[in-house]
C-alpha cells in the first residue's frame, strides 16, 4: 500500500511538473498544440490558462476564432456559468458569420439556464434565460436546438409557476386571504395553459370565503360577493373538474351565509 501511494505522489509530481513546464515554455506554437491536446482530453483549467496565454499572439491570426470558442466552452464545463455566457455572447457579436454564431448564440442562453437556482429562490436568471431562449427561436427559426429550445422555456416556467403557487400557498396557510386569492387568481392569468388551473381558482374561492368570514359585518357582503363571483368563474372555465362539486358545496355554503 505504501509503495502504490508513493507511485500515485511521484505520478502527481511528474504530471503538475509537465503542466509547469508547458506554461512556462516561450514557445507559442508548442503553447497552441498543448492547449488544444488539453482541451482534448478535458483537461479544462490546464486548456484555459494556456489559451488565455496565447490570445494576444494570435489576436489578429484565422486560429483566433476557433482558440476563443474553445475558451468559452474551459469556462463551462468548469461550471462556471457567468463566465460562460459572456464568453459565448461575445463570441456570436465578434463572429457573427462563424459557423459557430447559432451555437455561440444558444449557448449564451444555456448557461444562463444552468444558473437557474430552485423554485424558492430568486428566479431572475430564470427570467433571462426564457428571454434569451426566446430571442435565440426567434433569430434562429430553422434551428436544429429549436426543440429543445422550446423545452427548455417549458421547464423553466414551470418552475415559475411553482414559485408563484408557493408564494400563494404560504399567503393561504399564514391566513393573508386576500393575497393568497389575488395570487392564486394571478397563477391563472400568468400561466393559462397550466393542468392546475382549477385547483388554483377553488384556491380562490376557499380564500375569499375565509377572508369574508373574518371581515366585519359591514364588509361580509361585499367580500362573500366575491367568492361567489369566482365560483360562477370555475364553473365558467372548468365545468368538468374533479373539484366541481366541491365548488357547488362552496357555493351553497356562501350563498346560505350571504343572504
Amino acid at each position: 500500500m505504501k509503495y502504490i501511494f508513493c507511485c500515485i505522489i511521484i505520478i502527481f509530481a511528474a504530471g503538475c511538473s509537465n503542466v509547469n513546464k508547458v506554461l512556462k515554455s516561450k514557445d507559442i506554437d508548442y503553447k497552441y498544440k498543448m492547449a488544444n491536446k488539453y482541451y482534448e482530453a478535458k483537461k479544462y483549467k490546464i486548456a484555459q490558462e494556456l489559451l488565455l496565454d496565447i490570445f494576444p499572439y494570435y489576436k489578429d491570426k484565422a486560429e483566433f476564432q476557433d482558440l476563443y470558442y474553445k475558451y468559452a466552452y474551459t469556462a463551462y464545463y468548469q461550471k462556471n456559468y457567468v463566465d460562460a455566457e459572456n464568453l459565448f455572447k461575445r463570441f456570436a457579436s465578434d463572429f457573427p458569420n462563424s459557423n459557430f454564431a447559432e451555437e455561440a448564440d444558444y449557448m449564451n442562453a444555456y448557461s444562463y439556464y444552468k444558473q437557474s437556482p430552485k423554485a424558492e429562490l430568486d428566479q431572475t436568471n430564470t427570467y433571462k434565460s426564457i428571454g434569451l431562449m426566446q430571442t435565440f427561436i426567434s433569430n434562429h427559426p430553422k434551428s436544429a436546438r429549436i426543440t429543445e429550445a422550446t423545452e427548455i422555456i417549458d421547464n423553466l416556467r414551470v418552475k415559475l409557476e411553482v414559485k408563484e403557487y408557493k408564494n400563494a400557498q404560504l399567503y393561504y396557510n399564514i391566513g393573508q386571504f386576500k393575497s393568497a386569492a389575488i395570487s392564486f387568481d394571478n397563477l391563472i392569468v400568468n400561466f393559462p395553459d397550466s393542468k392546475d388551473g382549477d385547483k388554483y381558482k377553488l384556491m380562490v374561492i376557499k380564500a375569499y370565503y375565509k377572508y369574508a368570514l373574518k371581515s366585519v359585518a359591514e364588509k361580509k357582503g361585499e367580500r362573500f360577493a366575491f367568492a361567489l363571483n369566482a365560483c360562477e368563474e370555475f364553473n365558467y372555465r372548468f365545468a368538468e373538474s374533479a373539484y366541481k362539486n366541491e365548488v357547488d358545496q362552496y357555493n351553497k355554503k356562501i350563498t346560505a351565509l350571504n343572504k
